[in-house]
């Protein structure tokens, strides 16, 4: 397996310094390949074969290929096998910044709206941290308005649910 990852990456340099454009295409080809093998080679050498593998293309590559990074390699292939398409308008980032979701829903999502809103990998990875703010403050806002439907005899007309709303604002922020 391993042979087969040095060719792997060695075809992508040429790629890289051949066709320009195709960087993104061929680093996600590449990449993907690269974990299918990684998950291979798992299941016939066992899962500490990805340390093995890291130091020696380490050594004939240089950085880049350290151990976090394969194992990305491998989950992006898990991903992706679980994804109905891949997206050509993804790079490599943006899938690297999908990786820690289990949630296929969650991910689809994020596939939609970086293609639909043309996000950099950057404005994606802010956008995750926006999104799970505003979840987590509908999320007190939904605990807040369950207390006030155990206290509901105490509120009386829409302007009680309003001071007890401004009252908790703090814990909803």
């Amino acid at each position: 397996y391993y042979d087969e990852i040095k060719k792997e990456l060695l075809n992508n340099e040429i790629t890289k310094k051949v066709k320009n454009y195709s960087i993104n295409k061929s680093d996600l080809t590449t990449y993907y390949n690269i974990g299918k093998l990684l998950k291979e080679a798992g299941k016939h050498y066992g899962e500490g074969i990805i340390k093995e593998y890291s130091r020696r293309l380490t050594s004939e590559f240089g950085k880049g290929y350290t151990f976090t990074s394969l194992t990305r390699m491998k989950k992006l292939y898990n991903l992706i096998e679980k994804l109905a398409t891949v997206s050509q308008h993804l790079s490599y980032g943006h899938y690297v910044e999908l990786l820690p979701y289990s949630d296929m829903d969650k991910i689809n999502y994020y596939i939609k709206i970086t293609e639909e809103d043309k996000l950099s990998v950057r404005e994606l990875r802010k956008n995750n941290k926006k999104y799970i703010k505003q979840l987590r403050k509908l999320i007190a806002f939904f605990r807040i308005l369950g207390e006030f439907a155990l206290e509901r005899e105490n509120i009386r007309s829409r302007g009680d649910f309003y001071k007890l709303l401004w009252w908790n604002k703090n814990r909803i922020s």
